[in-house]
């Protein structure tokens, strides 16, 4: 019987999504597996060979723990709110909703044909109002909490409002905003209400506030940190600037330790951990204030080394801080708003990046030093961030190589601190060793007794004190998009109000074109119906806004990370209407116990998941701070470029052997028109693009050769390999077992479409195995010894393997295995039935197959996992060479258990001895159980 690999998996995957095969129940005495991969954005491109890598490692140990007995939770959906949906729409005028639609399709068959074990069943959509409606339920409990610092957690606001009215804010120790004025409980109770939301918003976990932010003119939007590449837009390359604007933040700041915490109670990488640990960037040291002169007001610095103080010959601020537009000079105004223009268009990544660039503008203002009372000049630079810290440094030359270069640059003073230490040798590399030498109270002292000292002297003088600061900053929460996530926001006399839980979900609008208003309002701004009726509590045409029961909604929507910080909670539920997840499904499945995704997102998905889940924790909506206990970072499977070479200002393209000391210019090609000879379809080229339609070639013996180079797989290099092409030509077992079998997980590693073929004919060969000729043929006759070794040893290695997620030495060893038993004929049902369990996770159609051929009618996904047994590893008989003065002549199969004069007597009386002894006593015999033996003549 043939392998028909095609009518085999088309007949198991309809089986499977018929039967529901991999629905998981939330009520089952099995214990429960939840595996998560990352879920995608449903691109138009579809997937290529290098997208279900992680899929297929997460499948093989979902349906292996299917077979360990587990009720195993392995859902799919799509993050499908995003920017290209958007642009396409722009472009187009189709819906993003259809394009979305089509796209998703697409993916679904193409995951389908890949034969993974989804629960379909809880497919997640974050475009779908009715997943939508919990992430703007989510925003509103957010809106409504604050962050306690004494008790580390986020509480109802409506605790915060009875402080205010019995004590005011006196004792209330909050993370909020730093201008949030001191009042009394007569004072709250006199505020007006609009006063009093005003206050509360610098509270709440999410708020309105002024920030510089990341805006792309070109796209529309607010980019975040993460969306930028190189100092342009990561969609499209288009230039960002840094602008102000009044915007949704959260407070993902308020969890800074938490989060870095809590990096100890999870198992994911350490390179990872690393990027979150600098990203969070804790920091101790201290607040200094200097007073300006000439002015009534303060710059507030953050320092981790205070004890430096006295080395401060100037300081710098970030060229959008507040008070550069009130302190600058009258001479100075143009040179400066020439630079902060300037430093508009570069972003954060590029500025933190760039050190070698030296540039900066003096404001012409000073500050007063707060012990010597010395004026230090005070000037703008870009390699200071607003977000960071204060947004002002002070410039210790003598200590910090960015310092002393601008110093040297602009030719300012640089005093040195340090006793016996050369400025050049930068004494803060060996800050342990550190003495200061020139300050009236800090002379002679070392790093950590200096340090102590400095903050207890500025808390004396009331100009500073002790401080841990954090590198992260809070997350602006809004988009000037039309493809996301509508807040459930209306505004009330400018300040916003929740739209209460039964009403949700706000749904998205209809609008006419997608693009930002003339007047420069967000997409959301062309919407005609977009108005909230407090009476009807229904969204009604604007044409009715009165400002008393119907106000205007918010024109922004929510992020793309809205959707993806908690998805993977509504998986345990998805199809619950009246909760986000129901109480009893979240105690059940608790968390992720196993997530592959890309270590891309560290910064991204990662942390906000992360910053969300201890929210709801705190919330008592969720029953752990950490949503998932393991995650592995997949490596990336990379294309193999093809290339033409063509001569600089020609139509004509040289063969790679004929390129040497020519000038050419080399251009991809696109892998389908080359085969595994990497000879190119020279015809197949010209019709390709117009462009080359008259190309002529420059051949090497009658063919043209390309080049090869081994790159990331993308659309734009030509060398992505679409997996239908795969499944339809090897089989999705094939490509699942190949994708394993190309390296370990973690590790990027090359596609070559050739190798395929390896693993192909092993799955013809595991085919056979069970066959005589066209005839299924298993026996029930006792297997041998050597074929119970070889099943034992699989099972073992498979196993180890698996729980190592080492998938890649598990092909080798079913490679080795179906070998041996290919050698040993065997067609016994005590081995060939297990070995089908065995090889299921990684080949699952073929593995059905066999399984029914067995004689089973069930599905062989929750067939138990085969038991190692040691008993049939351990020899019983071992295989000596036998030598004859040092020379081996024959092997002699003996007991592994004989001992040493039996071996010797056994060996001499072998008629093999005898012949080659020619009658002659031996002179010695040399035995070493378990190895050799050596007869001397």
């Amino acid at each position: 019987m043939k392998y028909n690999f095609n009518e085999i998996e088309a007949k198991w995957q309809k089986y499977w999504s018929e039967n529901q095969t991999f629905k998981a129940e939330n009520n089952s005495d099995k214990p429960k597996f939840y595996a998560l991969d990352m879920f995608p954005y449903p691109s138009g491109a579809g997937l290529h060979v290098g997208h279900p890598l992680g899929y297929i490692a997460s499948d093989i140990y979902a349906r292996y723990k299917r077979h360990k007995g587990f009720n195993v939770l392995h859902p799919m959906g799509y993050d499908s709110f995003g920017l290209p949906a958007e642009q396409y729409a722009i472009q187009t005028g189709q819906h993003p909703a259809v394009t979305t639609e089509t796209n998703i399709n697409r993916y679904r068959e193409q995951l389908d044909k890949i034969g993974f074990s989804f629960d379909w069943s809880r497919e997640v959509r974050t475009s779908n109002p009715d997943f939508y409606k919990w992430t703007q339920w989510i925003f509103i409990q957010l809106f409504n909490s604050w962050y306690d610092k004494s008790e580390e957690k986020a509480k109802d606001v409506t605790v915060l409002i009875e402080a205010f009215q019995k004590n005011g804010n006196n004792g209330i120790v909050a993370v909020c905003d730093e201008d949030t004025p001191a009042f009394t409980a007569a004072e709250w109770n006199g505020f007006t209400t609009a006063e009093k939301e005003s206050i509360l918003l610098k509270y709440r976990l999410t708020y309105l506030a002024d920030t510089e932010v990341n805006w792309c003119p070109a796209l529309g939007t607010v980019l975040a940190n993460d969306e930028i590449v190189n100092g342009v837009s990561e969609r499209g390359g288009y230039p960002v600037v840094r602008k102000k604007m009044t915007q949704w933040s959260m407070r993902i700041a308020a969890y800074a330790e938490r989060l870095l915490q809590g990096l100890t109670q999870v198992d994911w990488p350490e390179p990872l951990k690393d990027i979150q640990r600098n990203w969070i960037g804790k920091s101790v040291g201290a607040q200094v204030r200097f007073k300006l002169m000439d002015h009534d007001a303060e710059i507030p610095v953050f320092t981790t080394r205070p004890d430096t103080i006295f080395g401060v010959s100037f300081m710098t601020l970030a060229p959008e801080h507040e008070l550069v537009g009130k302190i600058t000079t009258e001479a100075q105004k143009e040179a400066v708003a020439a630079y902060v223009e300037a430093t508009a268009k570069r972003s954060e990544r590029e500025r933190m990046a760039d050190v070698k660039t030296i540039s900066g503008v003096f404001t012409g203002a000073f500050a007063e030093h707060p012990f010597t009372k010395e004026p230090i000049p005070v000037w703008i630079g870009d390699y200071v961030l607003a977000g960071y810290g204060t947004g002002a440094v002070m410039a210790v030359p003598c200590g910090d190589q960015r310092d002393f270069d601008f110093a040297k640059h602009f030719e300012l003073p640089i005093p040195n601190i340090f006793k016996d230490t050369d400025i050049t040798e930068q004494a803060f590399a060996d800050k342990e060793n550190t003495v200061i030498d020139n300050s009236d109270f800090l002379n002679g002292l070392d790093y950590k007794k200096a340090t102590a000292k400095a903050i207890a002297e500025l808390e004396s003088i009331g100009q500073g004190a002790g401080k841990i600061n954090y590198r992260l900053r809070d997350a602006v929460f809004s988009r000037q998009r039309y493809w996301g996530e509508p807040f459930p926001v209306y505004y009330v006399n400018g300040m916003p109000k929740m739209i209460e839980k039964e009403h949700l979900p706000i749904i998205l609008p209809e609008v006419e074109k997608y693009l930002p208003t003339e007047t420069g309002e967000p997409p959301l701004g062309n919407a005609r119906v977009w108005a909230w009726d407090t009476n009807e509590n229904k969204v009604v045409s604007n044409e009715m806004i009165d400002n008393e029961t119907v106000f205007p909604l918010e024109l922004n929507t929510m992020p793309g990370w809205a959707g993806s910080s908690w998805y993977f909670n509504r998986y345990m539920d998805a199809g619950n209407d009246s909760e986000f997840v129901a109480q009893r499904a979240l105690e059940y499945w608790k968390d992720v116990d196993l997530y592959i995704g890309g270590s891309e997102h560290a910064t991204g998905h990662l942390l906000y998941s992360r910053f969300w889940q201890k929210f709801l924790f705190d919330k008592g909506l969720v029953p752990v701070e950490e949503f998932a206990k393991k995650l592995i970072n997949q490596g990336m499977i990379l294309g193999t470029s093809a290339f033409v070479y063509r001569l600089e200002n020609t139509n004509t393209f040289v063969s790679k052997g004929l390129i040497e000391g020519r000038s050419v210019q080399p251009i991809h090609a696109d892998v389908s028109m080359v085969n595994a000879s990497d000879e190119l379809d020279v015809e197949a080229f010209r019709n390709w693009r117009p462009e080359y339609s008259d190309a002529e070639f420059q051949l090497e013996g009658g063919k043209y050769i390309v080049g090869r180079e081994v790159e990331k797989m993308s659309k734009s290099k030509y060398n992505v390999v679409s997996p239908d092409d795969i499944c339809k030509e090897y089989g999705a077992d094939t490509l699942r077992m190949y994708e394993m079998f190309l390296g370990p997980l973690e590790q990027a590693k090359p596609w070559n479409t050739a190798g395929i073929t390896g693993v192909y004919s092993f799955l013809k060969k595991l085919w056979k195995l069970y066959h005589n000729g066209d005839d299924f043929e298993v026996s029930d006759a006792k297997p041998s010894s050597e074929s119970l070794k070889s099943l034992h040893k699989t099972i073992r290695k498979v196993e180890e393997d698996i729980d190592n997620f080492s998938f890649n030495t598990s092909v080798s060893t079913f490679m080795i295995c179906v070998n041996e038993l290919t050698a040993q004929k065997c067609n016994s049902r005590a081995i060939l039935e297990p070995l089908a369990v065995l090889i299921s996770p990684y080949a699952p159609h073929i593995a059905e197959e066999l399984w029914q051929l067995l004689g089973h009618n069930e599905s062989i996904a929750t067939a138990p996992f085969p038991v190692f047994e040691a008993k049939y590893l351990v020899e019983s008989t071992k295989t000596y060479p036998i030598s004859f003065n040092g020379k081996m002549r024959f092997t002699l199969d003996l007991p592994a258990d004989m001992g040493k004069e039996e071996i010797e007597k056994i060996v001499l009386e072998h008629e093999k001895t005898q012949a080659q002894l020619e009658g002659r006593a031996p002179k010695k015999v040399i035995v070493v159980p378990g190895k050799i033996v050596n007869v001397v003549g």
